[in-house]
C-alpha cells in the first residue's frame, strides 16, 4: 500500500511540473514598463513631441532676441512682392538690424503672401500687410504678438519709394512699430515730416511705376482701394 501511495504521488508530481513549463512557455505578458526611457531620435512621426518640435512664437519678451541673432545669419537684403497689379522689388538696409530681419523672416514665414494694399492715399503712400480675410489675422496669431522699437537715427530719410513701418495703433507712446504692416511713399521727392516718428528700413529698387500704379487706384472710405489689391506672393531674391 505504501508502495501504490508512493508511485501515484510521483506521478502527480511529474504531470504538475510538466504543467506548470508548458505555461511559462506560452504566457507573455503585453504590459511594458512604462519607466523605461524612450530614445527620442529614433521615434518618427509618433504623438511623442520634443521641444524642437514645438511651434515657436514670438512675443514682447523674446521678439528683440530672436531677431538680433536672426539678423546676424542672415546675407539676403531683397524682396520682390508681387501684386495682381505688377511687381515691384525693395532692397532693406542693413544698418537697420530688427526691421530688416523682421521684414524677411515675415516673407519667408509666407505671412505677407495673400494680405492686400488696404491704404492707398494719393500722392502720399501705399500701406500693405493687412487683409479683411480671417486667414491673416490666424497667421498672426500663429507667429505671435509683438512690437519693434523705432530706429529713427540711422540716416535715412523718407524719400520717394522708401518702405517704413507704421507705428501701432495700440496705446502707444513710444511709437513702437507694427511689424506686420509697412508703408511705401510715393510723394516726390519725398514725405519728410515722418523721418522722426516712422523707421524707414528699405527702398524699392525695381517696379516704381507699379507703386504709383497701385497708388492711382480708386479708394473709398478709410482710403481702402474700391478694388482689393493683393499681393500674390512676397520672396527673398538675390
Amino acid at each position: 500500500m505504501n508502495l501504490a501511495k508512493s508511485y501515484l504521488y510521483f506521478i502527480v508530481t511529474a504531470l504538475l511540473t510538466i504543467s506548470c513549463k508548458d505555461t511559462a512557455k506560452k504566457v507573455e505578458s503585453p504590459i511594458t514598463n512604462v519607466d523605461t526611457p524612450i530614445d527620442s531620435t529614433k521615434i518618427k512621426n509618433d504623438s511623442i513631441v520634443t521641444k524642437e518640435d514645438e511651434e515657436f512664437e514670438l512675443t514682447e519678451e523674446n521678439a528683440i532676441d530672436f531677431f538680433y541673432k536672426y539678423e546676424q545669419t542672415l546675407e539676403a537684403n531683397k524682396v520682390k512682392i508681387t501684386t495682381n497689379l505688377g511687381s515691384f522689388t525693395v532692397e532693406l538696409y542693413e544698418n537697420v538690424p530688427y526691421h530688416r530681419a523682421n521684414f524677411i523672416y515675415l516673407t519667408r514665414k509666407g505671412y505677407f503672401d495673400y494680405t492686400q494694399f488696404h491704404r492707398v492715399v494719393k500722392n502720399f503712400i501705399i500701406q500693405g500687410g493687412n487683409s479683411d480675410d480671417r486667414k491673416t489675422g490666424k497667421k498672426r496669431n500663429e507667429i505671435g504678438r509683438y512690437l519693434l522699437p523705432p530706429d529713427t537715427r540711422k540716416g535715412h530719410k523718407h524719400h520717394r519709394g522708401t518702405i517704413s513701418m507704421p507705428s501701432s495703433e495700440m496705446d502707444n507712446p513710444h511709437m513702437l512699430a507694427s511689424p506686420y504692416e509697412f508703408f511705401i511713399v510715393v510723394t516726390d521727392p519725398g514725405s519728410y515730416h515722418l523721418d522722426d516718428e516712422y523707421t524707414p528700413f528699405g527702398r524699392v529698387i525695381e517696379g516704381m511705376d507699379i507703386v504709383d500704379k497701385i497708388n492711382n487706384q480708386p479708394v473709398g472710405e478709410g482710403d481702402w482701394p474700391m478694388q482689393n489689391i493683393y499681393i500674390t506672393k512676397a520672396e527673398v531674391v538675390k
